[in-house]
């Protein structure tokens, strides 16, 4: 891929796919784009190396082993006793 012919023919290739016209258009989007893509990876590094390790998360747990998920055991145990979403105006049932 590093020979000169292989370059020769790819430059040919594409000055008759798009042009004399054109050419020069797409070679400046193509340098457009490179440079900023080059920035953003650069900014991207750099935002990376501000940031501190992450040391040891804090947290409490909030199963208490009842199996319903919450310390305090006031989450719904089963699917029927959570009510269903309903449209605003809609009645509620057995209400």
């Amino acid at each position: 891929m590093e020979h000169p012919a292989f370059l020769l023919i790819l430059l040919g290739l594409f000055a008759v796919l798009f042009g004399g016209k054109r050419l020069p258009e797409a070679a400046r989007g193509l340098g457009r784009s490179m440079r900023i893509f080059k920035s953003e990876v650069k900014q991207m590094k750099e935002d990376d190396d501000d940031k501190p390790a992450p040391g040891p998360l804090e947290g409490r747990v909030v199963d208490d082993g009842t199996g319903n998920g919450t310390s305090n055991g006031t989450a719904a145990s089963r699917v029927d006793d959570v009510e269903p979403v309903r449209q605003p105006g809609e009645p509620r049932r057995g209400a």
